[in-house]
């Protein structure tokens, strides 16, 4: 009998070319209805009720959505949603890409609710939900309007909402399991970001954490899902295209300083990894 595949869903599912995508509720499951049915998520998904309800599974894990909730989901795990009819609020689905090109590439690490479990919950104080309605309003609305810059606004946004969830934020009093496999997973993301320059094979940085490459690449895989590989060329594509959106050098420049010989290899490797070279993608930051 053969093994039924769980769909994995990215954000290209949504029509949208860039690494953000939002949408009321309203009528949701009925335009996408794989959310309606167990998959992956390769993002992060917020989830904004403001008035209705319904039920949302994460990896077997069951919680009953309710007014003035907002729920995090973490990219890779199994979930299913539901809806009361008549359900209201805003849905918004990002990668870590689209938050780290401006940002610090862990600095999602640094809000302690992405640190605890497949899913986080939020029940938005009385006196918060006027302004949380707000935000996501304004949001939605430059989402949709998709002006000039409106990534970078779209960025800002998402930082601020971030920073709100943090102050509502109450921990689980759990007990914290000592995980060595996800330790050696930031470990290994944190000295990419230190060597990323000089080093770019895995074998490199396993030699680095005591452990040997085909060990890296089996946790990256299971914990997150890709090559341990892919998370060196992922980082060097975050690093290009910062420095094509917030400085003014030259593309042999930036090869350069990202450790590149020759500016034709930077530009073959970016081209492959975007389908758009770094002039058209430098291009593009001032139309999106």
């Amino acid at each position: 009998m053969q093994a039924t595949k769980v769909p994995v869903c990215t954000i290209g599912l949504f029509n949208t070319k860039h690494d953000l995508w939002m949408d009321s509720l309203e009528g949701l499951l009925q335009q996408y209805p794989v959310l309606s049915t167990p998959h992956t998520n390769a993002f992060y998904l917020l989830l904004c009720i403001e008035q209705g309800g319904g039920e949302l599974v994460v990896d077997q894990d069951k919680i009953r959505l309710g007014a003035a909730q907002v729920l995090i989901i973490k990219p890779n795990c199994i979930n299913t949603m539901t809806l009361q009819e008549g359900t209201t609020g805003t849905i918004i689905g990002f990668t870590t890409e689209f938050f780290s090109l401006r940002y610090n590439t862990n600095v999602l690490h640094q809000f302690p609710y992405f640190n605890e479990g497949n899913q986080t919950v939020f029940h938005v104080p009385q006196d918060h939900v006027k302004s949380m309605r707000f935000l996501l309003w304004q949001m939605l609305d430059e989402f949709k309007m998709n002006k000039k810059a409106s990534q970078k606004v779209l960025r800002s946004y998402l930082n601020i909402l971030l920073i709100e969830l943090d102050r509502m934020y109450i921990p689980v009093h759990t007990v914290k399991v000592h995980n060595a496999v996800h330790e050696k997973i930031q470990k290994y993301q944190t000295l990419i970001e230190q060597h990323f320059k000089t080093h770019k094979m895995p074998s490199e940085y396993a030699d680095m954490l005591h452990i040997s490459t085909n060990y890296l690449n089996k946790i990256c895989r299971n914990i997150l899902g890709q090559t341990s590989g892919n998370l060196i060329k992922q980082h060097i594509i975050l690093e290009a295209k910062r420095l094509l959106s917030y400085t003014t050098h030259s593309i042999s420049e930036i090869a350069n300083e990202l450790g590149f010989e020759h500016a034709s290899y930077f530009v073959t490797i970016f081209k492959k990894a975007t389908n758009q070279t770094p002039e058209q993608y430098r291009k593009n930051q001032w139309i999106a």
